[in-house]
């Protein structure tokens, strides 16, 4: 039988990837968007109104946001020695997809990569020319100067799609890399930014599960995400093959609008494998950047009936303006 000797959560939001001091080019773009809020819809300034009382003011300020970063920086390279000591046979990486493999015209609940191969794409400067400065920046950080190929793990991705069926979940198998008008489709920033950032481009074998977290109305509930990684977790234990398997989940906690009250009760809920709590969320506060929390409770599924528990490295609450956009970034580790 194959063996999970532990799993990982990171957070992969932009703040990461630009330095402290480029925060404010995403601020830009918040002041042109309406936001998900505790289950309302605000503009930008509304939201300065409502969250006056809050005093972001010292959080956005040029020291928290340069000492926040090296904090976060920090536990990206922790996560990265920790995954390479590790050193597992197959990676299971979780995932949403933001209409980056998947187009508008088709977005599955659950999918499982079951091809030999998947593709990291090179970043194109021509293409990017008219994408704001931080997205290109971005970008940059999160795909390769060269087309790059990782190597999958069928044998594992078909026997999770197997139990995951017996188990009545109705999974969508992708078993080749999805192709446009351009060519090949590389992988969506919820990988990528495993392979690069946490990785360093040291590719594990992998098995990629793509989450519809973002786009109604098919979104699975909190709770269907946490019975899933139940199944995921039953199918790698049973996977006859002596195996080392790790999991990361990719993605969250609240953003693009921060919310550290929720991020705790989601965290607390994790660390003590409180299902009532997160089948009792409601769905409304899992929407925007915040749904990819839906990525962490999948794998917190999926070690719930190991002898591994969740450890938080950090939680750092990255503020960027005065209505409280941003993100808040958690780092764990289950052993």
């Amino acid at each position: 039988m194959a063996n999970i000797v532990g799993a990982f959560g990171t957070s992969h939001g932009p703040l990461l990837t630009l330095a402290a001091d480029q925060w404010h080019l995403r601020e830009q773009v918040d002041r042109t968007r309406k936001h998900a809020f505790r289950g309302g819809t605000y503009s930008f300034d509304q939201l300065v109104e409502l969250r006056a009382s809050e005093g972001f003011g010292p959080k956005n300020e040029l020291a928290t946001r340069t000492a926040f970063h090296a904090r976060c920086q920090t536990q990206l390279d922790a996560l990265g020695d920790m995954a390479l000591d590790l050193n597992p046979d197959v990676l299971i990486i979780v995932g949403d997809d933001q209409h980056e493999w998947f187009p508008t015209g088709i977005q599955p609940a659950f999918t499982i990569y079951n091809g030999d191969k998947t593709l990291n794409s090179k970043y194109d400067l021509e293409k990017m020319k008219d994408w704001h400065i931080s997205r290109i920046m971005v970008e940059k950080f999160r795909h390769t100067e060269v087309d790059t190929y990782y190597d999958c793990v069928p044998e594992l991705a078909n026997h999770i799609i197997a139990r995951a069926v017996a188990d009545e979940f109705d999974v969508n198998a992708c078993p080749q890399v999805p192709v446009d008008a351009n060519g090949p489709i590389g992988m969506g920033h919820a990988f990528t930014f495993i392979y690069r950032r946490i990785l360093r481009d040291r590719p594990i074998p992998l098995v990629p599960i793509l989450v519809n977290t973002f786009y109604p109305p098919n979104q699975p509930s909190a709770k269907r995400c946490y019975d899933f990684g139940k199944a995921i977790g039953r199918a790698i234990k049973s996977w006859d093959s002596g195996k080392r398997v790790a999991l990361f989940a990719s993605g969250g906690l609240s953003h693009y609008v921060v919310d550290e009250t929720w991020d705790e009760r989601m965290i607390k809920a994790i660390q003590t494998r409180d299902e009532a709590t997160i089948a009792a969320e409601p769905e409304t506060m899992f929407r925007s950047g915040s749904s990819e929390t839906k990525n962490w409770l999948i794998v917190a599924g999926a070690m719930a009936e190991t002898q591994m528990n969740m450890n938080m490295l950090d939680y750092v609450p990255c503020y960027r303006s005065a209505a409280g956009t941003g993100n808040a970034m958690a780092f764990a580790n289950w052993k």
